[in-house]
């Protein structure tokens, strides 16, 4: 179908004055005298540049051709506009879907390179590219006009003052992740003004970075922040899209977020002094962000930006019939980056957001769709290259969610060496032995080590492993010790949403008890989780909430519940107070013995005088394991981790070799109590408890232990004991 006919609206000023422009930087640039717009679109035939006089305004006032076009992109200069102003395009070309081509200029388009947002999206089936309900589906071509109900994109003045910022860099080994989502973690809190509640202003405010010094925290790593829009079919249940993972503007924070939300030009800065006011915090801020598909979904969502702007450089198509998208990702589409201009757009969004927004790090959502050049995972791919040669990404700290939906998509292990990876066998693993299951004793001591079974052979290190045991997606901690099975039925989908096999045990009961030895249990199963979390060699990530034992009431699918069944609530009793006590003595022991983040896996030859292993693995009867316990004990529910205070190993924030004192971690899964006998491993003097997880109140040095002497564990739980260096 040849496009012929334009939507309602002005006829094109051609009395503009409109300068020639230049191609790059792409989107509306400023520069203090007059703006320039570029617009990538190499299938096209024609683009135009609308301006809007306000948020409320149902057409384009101004509507100017760009006629400049270099190497596919569109530009074109404006002496007369500056910050403020609010704008989208209209682009022209063939509307032949089974050929991918999607142009349809009654659609007002956002710019893919929009810093900020002026308008959000207004619902309305004039924003389908095709008639919706029509008996063709996408086939046909729908011309009304979406200029009343399309988001806008509005120019923006970067300056920011950065000069009094102390932009933080934490080593990888001494990194400590909370993944947090701004408005959860702020809306309930009462010590942060309510309407500041659930903003970047409100992240900003002292109570809730006090609360993530006092835990110990050195990166945050916040859920999508990009602008998204509210799924259709959410709004129309009475539910809303709270994670965020339906990107549609990689350069624009989500204005939802901002206190300042009705004045676009503020929101870029309120999120800048965000960062600021964390990075004098000492606190790195890490985005999730969500490369892999767009909020446009298949071939039967909306026109709203990259499908009109030029469908068959933004989305991977089916070869056989291009009307299709292949879908790595379960949303629809996935983004192509295969294509050079795609992969500039991420390139250059990543890029934007380290010089321009101060972020230090990324955690890519489904990051093995971004690596797939045709339809396998390529660990070598473009994106990786790129990002690897970057002399301003390479050093950033880079994390993958090492998986996809697609087939094959499964790469825990298989990332590049500037990677580090959510490493879900450490989850999984973790879960499976303090549920009491048997047969894991190897593939725990493989996790409590570092995940060397999966990364050392690339020559990567201990922190290559992003530890964690709970995430946004599954169960709270609480929750975990506290169902079997998901509880979504507030989600509309009757409970078939969310995963079903989430290694899980409720203690004896599900959801809420009175039974206090149930939830005696409870709290010790979570004080089992933390210990082993930040314990363990590797990088632990904790979930926003799970020091208070936030619950989520059984549901293990939030994503669409942006209400106070997500949210953080603050006002905490006996039990999770002491619970947020023990978290913080957890983070701090972690922090002041190196030997819990040693910097690097144990050297096949021991520096001299230094210990012939640096860490050793022992069975309850003081015996160190041998290959057949390995092999065969898979009854074993029990292990003693020997870690050696002068392995080579342990390192400061320097990078120089420091002793510290030696360790012994017991781990007793077994639903009896155990002895568990200390191995005659140090020369002389006893082991002191540092802490015991069925004895939370026990004080670090209150109780000594000799050595060969036998330690009375309780049922799951999980002694610690100290031998200091001498």
């Amino acid at each position: 179908m040849k496009l012929t006919k334009t939507a309602s609206a002005p006829d094109t000023d051609s009395d503009t004055p409109i300068g020639v422009g230049k191609p790059y930087p792409q989107g509306a640039t400023w520069d203090g005298e007059g703006t320039n717009f570029a617009l990538f679109s190499e299938g096209s035939e024609q683009v135009e540049l609308c301006l809007f006089d306000s948020p409320d305004a149902t057409k384009e006032s101004r509507r100017i051709r760009l006629r400049e076009r270099t190497h596919g992109v569109w530009h074109g200069r404006l002496s007369d506009v500056g910050p403020g102003q609010l704008y989208g395009y209209r682009v022209h070309g063939r509307y032949e879907p089974r050929e991918g081509l999607r142009f349809n200029p009654n659609k007002l388009l956002l710019d893919p390179y929009a810093k900020a947002i002026g308008r959000l999206t207004r619902w309305d089936d004039s924003l389908f590219g095709y008639k919706v309900g029509d008996p063709e589906g996408d086939l046909s071509f729908d011309e009304r006009d979406s200029a009343p109900f399309a988001p806008l994109g509005v120019v923006v003045d970067p300056s920011f003052d950065w000069s009094d910022e102390q932009r933080p860099a934490h080593e990888w080994h001494q990194t400590v992740i909370y993944e947090a989502h701004v408005k959860g973690l702020t809306k309930l809190h009462p010590d942060v003004p309510p309407d500041l509640g659930g903003t970047y202003a409100g992240m900003a405010c002292p109570p809730i970075i006090e609360h993530l010094q006092k835990l110990g925290i050195t990166a945050i790593e916040l859920m999508p922040i990009h602008h998204f829009p509210q799924d259709r079919h959410l709004l129309e249940k009475g539910l809303r899209n709270y994670w965020g993972y339906n990107t549609l503007g990689f350069f624009a924070p989500e204005p939802e977020y901002a206190e300042q939300r009705e004045r676009p030009r503020d929101v870029v800065a309120e999120f800048k002094q965000m960062v600021k006011a964390l990075h004098n915090a000492g606190i790195e801020v890490i985005l999730d962000v969500v490369y892999n598909h767009t909020a446009e979904g298949n071939q039967m969502g909306p026109t709203l930006s990259f499908r009109g702007i030029d469908n068959l450089a933004y989305y991977r198509t089916v070869a056989e019939d291009k009307r299709y998208y292949m879908d790595f990702t379960g949303c629809g589409n996935t983004l192509n980056l295969v294509h050079p201009h795609s992969l500039r757009v991420v390139m250059d969004s990543l890029r934007y957001w380290v010089t321009e927004m101060h972020i230090d790090g990324f955690r890519f959502d489904l990051a093995s769709a971004l690596a797939r050049e045709l339809h396998d995972v390529d660990r070598l791919g473009a994106f990786f290259d790129v990002i690897y040669q970057d002399p301003m990404l390479s050093g950033v700290k880079l994390i993958a969610e090492p998986w996809d939906l697609g087939m094959g998509g499964y790469q825990v292990g298989n990332f590049p060496i500037n990677w580090t990876e959510w490493n879900g066998k450490y989850r999984d693993t973790v879960r499976r032995y303090w549920k009491g299951d048997m047969g894991v004793h190897a593939d725990i001591a493989w996790r409590l080590g570092g995940s060397a079974d999966l990364y050392e052979s690339s020559s990567r290190r201990p922190s290559a492993s992003i530890n964690f045991v709970t995430a946004h997606d599954g169960f709270t901690l609480h929750d975990l010790v506290s169902y079997n099975g998901k509880h979504n039925e507030a989600n509309g989908e009757n409970n078939n949403d969310g995963a079903n096999d989430n290694e899980s045990w409720n203690c004896g009961s599900e959801g809420p008890t009175d039974d206090a030895e149930i939830m005696e249990l409870r709290e010790r199963q979570k004080r089992n989780f933390l210990c082993t979390l930040f314990l363990s060699q590797g990088v632990p990530m904790l979930v926003s909430g799970d020091e208070i034992s936030r619950s989520q009431s059984g549901n293990n699918n939030g994503y669409c519940q942006d209400s106070e069944l997500t949210w953080l609530h603050w006002d905490l009793d006996e039990a999770r107070r002491k619970l947020l006590d023990f978290t913080r003595r957890l983070v701090a022991l972690r922090r002041e013995h190196p030997n819990f983040h040693r910097h690097s896996y144990a050297e096949n030859e021991p520096e001299a005088g230094a210990a012939a292993e640096s860490i050793e693995w022992f069975r309850a009867d003081g015996v160190k394991m041998k290959r057949s316990d390995w092999e065969q004990g898979g009854w074993m529910r029990t292990l003693g981790m020997f870690l050696h205070g002068d392995a080579p190993e342990i390192r400061n924030g320097g990078g120089e070799t420091v002793r510290d004192d030696t360790f012994l971690m017991l781990l007793n899964s077994h639903h009896e109590p155990v002895e568990f006998r200390t191995p005659k491993r140090v020369r002389s003097g006893k082991w002191i408890v540092v802490l015991d997880t069925a004895r939370p109140d026990l004080e670090d040095g209150k109780e000594e232990i000799g050595k060969g002497q036998p330690v009375k564990m309780e049922s799951r739980s999980l002694v610690l004991l100290r031998h200091a260096h001498r």
